[in-house]
């Protein structure tokens, strides 16, 4: 199911490792002037240090106001319960998608169809940031060709109901929406 129109809080930040993604997504949580909860997808892995370190340099640069979330698995239950007084910053799309990789197609189709279906619904601004990985080699490994696809039409699904979309590389937040034409609905 793609949802027809765009819905204006919901915006969608996508680029390359590195790219400066989350700097832009968070730019944007402060300027909406909301109560901002940033929901972080990742889940800690204490024995993985260089991981933790990724996550401690997120968690440095956000403000003390902010609320964090860990939100590993259940986001669309998080999105429901938002309220319009608040902006949800969500980084990232690839590592939720990551924790949920092991569904069945059609459990993941329908967690998909849940997602999009409380993004029609939800109160608050969401700020989604994705990562592009498609960019490079088919992977070798069937679970990293899974990954690729499965974040790929998640990121156009919700690139579709977005508006704003931004693609962040080089050091320039570029919006999407503005210079880009949409694609036809994304059939499966």
């Amino acid at each position: 199911m793609i949802l027809p129109s765009p819905i204006a809080q919901v915006i969608l930040v996508t680029g390359a490792a590195r790219s400066g993604k989350s700097e832009w997504a968070e730019a944007l949580a402060v300027q909406s002037g909301k109560s901002v909860v940033y929901v972080a997808t990742a889940q800690t892995d204490p024995q993985d240090l260089e991981w933790q370190s990724r996550i401690l340099l997120h968690q440095q640069r956000r403000p003390a106001t902010w609320q964090t979330l860990t939100v590993p698995i259940a986001l669309t239950t998080t999105l429901q319960a938002a309220t319009p007084s608040e902006c949800l910053l969500v980084d990232s799309l690839g590592t939720w998608l990551a924790n949920l990789l092991d569904q069945s197609e059609s459990d993941w189709q329908q967690t998909v169809q849940e997602l999009l279906l409380s993004l029609s619904q939800v109160q608050a601004q969401v700020i989604f940031v994705a990562e592009e990985t498609g960019w490079g080699i088919v992977p070798a490994y069937p679970i990293g060709r899974l990954f690729r696809d499965r974040l790929g039409k998640l990121i156009r699904q919700i690139g579709a109901i977005a508006n704003p979309v931004y693609l962040v590389t080089g050091g320039y937040a570029l919006n999407l929406s503005q210079l880009g034409t949409p694609l036809p609905e994304l059939k499966f």
